[in-house]
């Protein structure tokens, strides 16, 4: 009977592959270090995968394609706001943003790590975070979209380049990835349906408030979610891996060599 945290009945054969690659990693140098190395080069994925995004981006956007939904999504906007309205976008801004959204993950990893007394909420939360921070950076620095008109925008205004969305992108890789480590634990159907729901409606919340307040396009929020949910379900599959090879009897940490082992080395 297959453990339930085994990964090779998602995938076949890849799956089976992936785990039996990542056992013998973590019985070399322990589950963690291991959990740690993939999720390393995680992040250079996801950079490829923010910078693949944004050519492909570039290139429909060059054809009038998606984009067309912009300007007029823009002006619905508009007319939707309302002094309270935009208050509140503007505190889930303040909340998402480059003060609010480090300030929660750290206290997500302070709690979690804590309380399960283990360094894998640290490396799960923080390798996401580096990861979403590297695509972010990547998509603004190769498209240099510019924002909305700041005619059209609600202070603060912003102004850096557009594309892709931030706010969005880092809200629903960190509210994902605490989610799914809350999911893990969580027994009833309701516990479990909320972790997953939670981190869905942050997503949109946050994604829908920067159109909003006019701080982004709709494609700059719509390329947020897809490259969020993208290296979300990479930085999940890596735990399960891990989580495979702590089964199949990797250690957490390296273990120290034996005598006879340390000779044979020499």
């Amino acid at each position: 009977m297959k453990h339930p945290n085994d990964v090779t009945h998602w995938y076949s054969p890849l799956g089976r592959k992936a785990a039996s690659v990542v056992t013998g990693v973590g019985h070399r140098i322990g589950a963690q270090p291991a959990l740690a190395v993939i999720l390393t080069a995680g992040v250079v994925v996801a950079f490829l995968m923010a910078f693949l995004v944004a050519r492909v981006y570039d290139a429909v956007t060059d054809r009038d394609g998606i984009a067309n939904l912009d300007r007029p999504l823009l002006q619905e906007a508009i007319q939707l706001r309302t002094p309270w309205l935009d208050t509140l976008a503007s505190g889930i801004a303040y909340l998402f943003g480059p003060v609010g959204m480090p300030c929660m993950a750290v206290a997500a990893i302070l709690v979690l790590a804590l309380h399960r007394r283990s360094r894998t909420p640290l490396i799960l939360i923080a390798g996401a975070g580096v990861g979403s921070l590297l695509m972010t950076i990547a998509g603004k620095d190769i498209i240099g979209r510019s924002r909305p008109p700041l005619s059209e925008a609600v202070p603060p205004f912003e102004y850096s380049p557009s594309f892709p969305s931030g706010h969005t992108l880092n809200a629903t890789v960190i509210a994902g990835v605490v989610g799914y480590l809350l999911w893990l634990h969580r027994r009833t159907v309701v516990a479990r349906v909320a972790c997953v729901v939670v981190p869905v409606v942050i997503a949109v919340v946050v994604g829908l408030s920067r159109v909003l307040l006019g701080a982004h396009w709709f494609t700059d929020v719509v390329a947020a979610w897809l490259l969020g949910a993208a290296w979300l379900a990479l930085v999940v599959t890596a735990h399960r891996l891990y989580l495979t090879a702590r089964e199949r009897g990797a250690p957490e940490e390296p273990q120290p060599l034996r005598s006879g082992q340390a000779a044979r080395r020499r």
